[in-house]
């Protein structure tokens, strides 16, 4: 078993309508509950906008916080979901199937080895 990140993004078009976000909320649920009875659940969640983050630097020796994102962008991470499956194609496939319940496109990407 591997784990992948199936990443969500915002790309700034207007929102949907309340009862196409309340659809999206139950078929999103229902895809959570479907992974989750299959055992490919480790942790999703929605994020909450852009504006709201925050940047913390410690590089410099000082450590700063700073308001809003780190990169101004078109797209943004608008939710996540970490899943523990067999292989890349299974992890697509459950990708092309929160896509669908999600509304958009969704990112897959491998977490590295050991980590």
């Amino acid at each position: 078993m591997a784990h992948f990140l199936m990443s969500v993004y915002d790309d700034g078009s207007p929102p949907p309508s309340d009862e196409e976000m309340q659809e999206m909320f139950e078929t999103v649920g229902r895809f959570n509950e479907q992974l989750k009875q299959d055992g490919r659940w480790v942790f999703g969640g929605g994020l909450l906008p852009a504006e709201s983050s925050s940047v913390v630097d410690g590089t410099k020796g000082d450590v700063t916080v700073t308001d809003g994102p780190f990169v101004e962008a078109k797209e943004y991470i608008a939710g996540f979901w970490v899943i523990d499956v067999e292989s890349l194609q299974v992890a697509q496939q459950l990708a092309g199937e929160a896509s669908k319940a999600c509304l958009g496109p969704v990112e897959v990407r491998p977490f590295g080895e050991g980590e």
